[in-house]
């Protein structure tokens, strides 16, 4: 069973699936043992009502950060961190500098 559980909510783009690969190789340089996923923000309210697969973190795509108000409202009746990807580790790719923004958000 993995440690923690981060999700990643885009709008569907093959960008946010890279960077998910990107996390995963950035958490086992590190030892850590989570699990990451992306999924569409239609998928949202589902994850977060799911009992087995329910994130401990959930990170928006910068392409959708209009939502964040709308999302918060969601994580935080839910018990659940969030915050928007920034733009510029998004655009890079820079797995790990999101992976320690997650990180960040759990503690």
């Amino acid at each position: 069973m993995s440690e923690k559980t981060i999700m990643l909510a885009c709008a569907a783009g093959m960008s946010t699936s890279l960077l998910v690969e990107r996390m995963k190789q950035a958490a086992i340089t590190k030892g850590k043992d989570y699990e990451i996923f992306a999924k569409s923000t239609a998928d949202i309210d589902a994850q977060l009502s799911s009992a087995d697969a329910k994130p401990d973190v959930l990170l928006l795509g910068p392409q959708v950060g209009y939502m964040k108000a709308e999302v918060k409202a969601k994580t935080d009746a839910a018990g659940i961190p969030m915050e928007v990807i920034n733009m510029t580790d998004y655009g890079m790719m820079r797995g790990d500098k999101v992976l320690d923004a997650a990180e960040a958000l759990l503690k």
